[in-house]
């Protein structure tokens, strides 16, 4: 069983959390901003969080902002690392808990890139707009029993879909807050954006999830789509650029949540 933390190290780990608490939540309001402006035709397009960062670098000072964004996304896959390993939360080592830590594994990795791809920018490096997603699942569709991998991750991602509206209804994400830190208003507040954001965010992973399942049944790449082309095809519906714009107003509040777990998470 890992060693807990000493008081020294809760110090600087709650620290580490809420810097990376922040920055994510900036970066899902960067997102739900561009495609509220690519809904109501104000010239943006609708992206992911690497994209967000791009747009973030073609700003005035964008160059300063990327490398406090790029520290903080850091801070927050550094946090996600520690989760997993020191077992902050007390998952335990069943086989349900070993699934949670390594999904922490997971989120570490992906906001490790966020993290790269926005120092890189910073720096001046040119960073590749290549779809991750895509690129992914065309080198496990080359694999053999490859498509029976990209299938079960769209099942996985569209469980987790589910399991966001599962937790914008139940509210189970207070659990994590300091509730009594918290003002009547702030908790009222912090949880209307936390279902409007886990609502959006779940409907976005029902439509990766099944563009995964697609690309599985039709062994073809390029029905793959991540964040960024998921929002696209919200916006290609009937009454689309309302839908993308509700959706866009979720991921902005996602991020507000973020916000709130910056100045009120539990973190150790």
């Amino acid at each position: 069983m890992p060693a807990r933390p000493t008081a020294a190290h809760r110090t600087w780990i709650e620290r580490v959390a809420r810097f990376g608490f922040a920055a994510r939540g900036l970066v899902y309001i960067l997102v739900g901003l561009l495609a509220a402006g690519a809904a109501a035709g104000m010239g943006s397009r609708a992206t992911d969080p690497h994209g967000a960062l791009r747009a973030v670098g073609r700003q005035p000072l964008g160059t300063a902002f990327l490398a406090v964004l790029g520290c903080g996304l850091a801070a927050y896959a550094v946090w996600r690392f520690l989760q997993a390993g020191l077992d902050l939360e007390r998952k335990g080592s069943g086989v349900g808990a070993l699934a949670v830590r390594a999904s922490f594994i997971a989120s570490g990795i992906g906001h490790a890139g966020l993290a790269f791809t926005a120092g890189s920018l910073a720096v001046g490096l040119h960073e590749g707009r290549s779809d991750v997603v895509r690129t992914w699942v065309r080198r496990l569709l080359d694999e053999p029993n490859g498509r029976w991998v990209v299938a079960a991750a769209g099942l996985a991602v569209i469980g987790s879909g589910a399991y966001q509206f599962y937790k914008a209804y139940s509210c189970n994400f207070e659990n994590d807050l300091l509730l009594s830190r918290m003002t009547e208003r702030a908790r009222r507040w912090s949880r209307r954006v936390g279902r409007a954001g886990l609502v959006a965010r779940g409907v976005t992973f029902l439509v990766i999830g099944w563009f995964l399942l697609r690309a599985a049944l039709e062994v073809d790449a390029h029905e793959a789509r991540g964040l960024a082309g998921a929002l696209r095809v919200l916006g290609r519906q009937d009454s689309g650029h309302w839908l993308l714009l509700v959706v866009a107003l979720g991921l902005t509040a996602y991020g507000l949540l973020s916000l709130v777990d910056a100045r009120y998470r539990r973190v150790t």
